[in-house]
């Protein structure tokens, strides 16, 4: 029986070196999420969902707009999203919601009891397409099959928030394009998702 315990022992690997907060060869987190800037050029609600839209997004893709559903109904009118510039997290795995293929994510703020949500507006002139930087976080986007098994999403989420300024932020640096920050219209140190 002392045999067994002992190659029991020998069996068991050391627990491998903890590495920080996305130090993958030297790439952070919120580098590894493509954001970018989208246009919504239509918005109807979901056939199968009362609370969910379904919106046609370009982002400047040869391929022409994605389907992107948002769960956004309960907060703001159709009128409120069509036409307009917002942010989107573009590298998640494509879901289906009810019945409908969501190819991106459309990011919004939220207010503490999460009763009002405004969603992340780039600057006037910000062409659709355009990446969100991060000053300090280089690094091009993953793949959605790596964002979903490393789950950069979930460590990167909890770290996005909108400062006293309504500017959005990763931690303390601002989501970045060529003409200045994102920002919400009103909501102040809120939570993004």
């Amino acid at each position: 029986k002392k045999e067994k315990k002992e190659k029991k022992e020998k069996k068991e690997k050391p627990p491998a070196p903890e590495k920080a907060e996305g130090e993958a060869g030297g790439q952070s987190d919120v580098s590894k999420l493509d954001i970018r800037v989208g246009l919504i050029v239509s918005v109807e609600r979901h056939p199968e969902a009362e609370k969910l839209y379904v919106e046609k997004v370009d982002l400047g893709e040869p391929s022409g707009p994605r389907t992107v559903v948002s769960g956004l109904v309960d907060f703001m009118p159709p009128e409120a999203l069509l036409n307009k510039h917002a942010v989107l997290l573009c590298n998640l795995k494509p879901a289906k919601m009810r019945g409908i293929e969501s190819q991106a994510m459309v990011m919004a703020a939220s207010n503490e009891d999460k009763s009002v949500v405004e969603l992340l507006l780039p600057p006037d002139g910000v062409p659709p397409g355009e990446r969100i930087a991060f000053d300090g976080h280089p690094g091009e986007p993953l793949p959605p099959n790596q964002i979903a098994k490393k789950k950069v999403w979930e460590a990167v989420q909890p770290d996005l928030c909108t400062d006293g300024e309504c500017v959005a932020r990763y931690r303390d640096v601002a989501f970045g394009t060529s003409k200045g920050p994102c920002k919400v219209a009103s909501i102040k140190k809120g939570t993004i998702k």
